[in-house]
């Protein structure tokens, strides 16, 4: 074999004289053996391939939640953006967010996956998508702003006098001066901004359910989104390797498992 790797992706069984063979060395089983993934393997082979899958250790996976964090962002500025150019919301567009999610974890991480990487790639997706609204809704309002005429200035039914000009300015002083704005608190100001931002952010990650107020296009839309969180729970999956035994050669050894 040109390639040193145990090989054990189908069931193969390599027989000689009613002796199984392992899978990947072709060599008669003889003492221990297992079944990895239905296939039969000798000790050496079954332990090559242990030391040679992937290690999921903290520093892989803060790796790939940063590598999915700023896919999300890659994601949201391009679900956005090309909504504020065209004018045209394409709830497909959730599936290459989905896709650009998982690939970016899964490259972050060095090519590990597992459920904790899967969440995160459902979490990054969704919020990606939902958040999308906001910089569209923004744009959109800005528009409308724009579009609205100026409002038209009333004019005064008759001339005013000297002396009611002079009344009204005097007025208006003491007015100003009683009602004089307090000095403004940052503090305050920090926390209005606070309780918008974090406003925002409740209605964008509740935009997708609240188009439903539209149902089949709300329906739809919702659909599509979750076909491109599966996609990134897919592409985040860890590899399926299930290692039974050991088992002793000339014995009598349970059939592999059906899937």
């Amino acid at each position: 074999m040109t390639d040193p790797t145990p090989q054990f992706s189908t069931a193969e069984y390599q027989t000689q004289a009613g002796v199984e063979a392992c899978k990947s060395c072709k060599q008669p089983l003889t003492g221990r053996y297992f079944r990895i993934n239905g296939s039969v393997a000798c000790e050496r082979c079954t332990e090559q391939l242990k030391a040679q899958l992937p290690k999921d250790t903290h520093s892989a996976f803060v790796r790939g939640l940063v590598f999915g964090i700023g896919g999300a962002i890659l994601g949201l500025v391009l679900y956005s953006g090309f909504g504020i150019i065209t004018g045209i919301v394409i709830g497909y567009a959730s599936l290459a967010v989905g896709f650009i999610v998982g690939k970016a974890i899964r490259f972050g991480s060095g090519g590990i996956g597992g459920r904790r990487y899967q969440i995160a790639a459902v979490l990054l997706t969704y919020a990606a998508v939902s958040m999308s609204a906001i910089p569209m809704s923004i744009s959109q309002s800005l528009k409308d702003k724009k579009i609205q005429p100026p409002p038209r200035a009333s004019q005064p039914a008759s001339a005013p006098s000297a002396t009611s000009s002079d009344e009204t300015a005097q007025s208006a002083d003491t007015a100003s001066t009683s009602s004089a704005p307090a000095s403004t608190d940052p503090q305050a100001n920090k926390m209005s901004l606070g309780v918008a931002v974090v406003g925002l952010a409740i209605l964008g990650l509740a935009s997708p359910f609240l188009e439903l107020t539209s149902p089949v296009s709300g329906l739809i839309g919702l659909v599509i989104l979750f076909v491109g969180i599966r996609i990134a729970w897919q592409l985040t999956a860890g590899p399926k390797v299930d290692i039974l035994g050991p088992f002793t050669a000339g014995a009598v050894s349970p059939p592999p498992p059906t899937s």
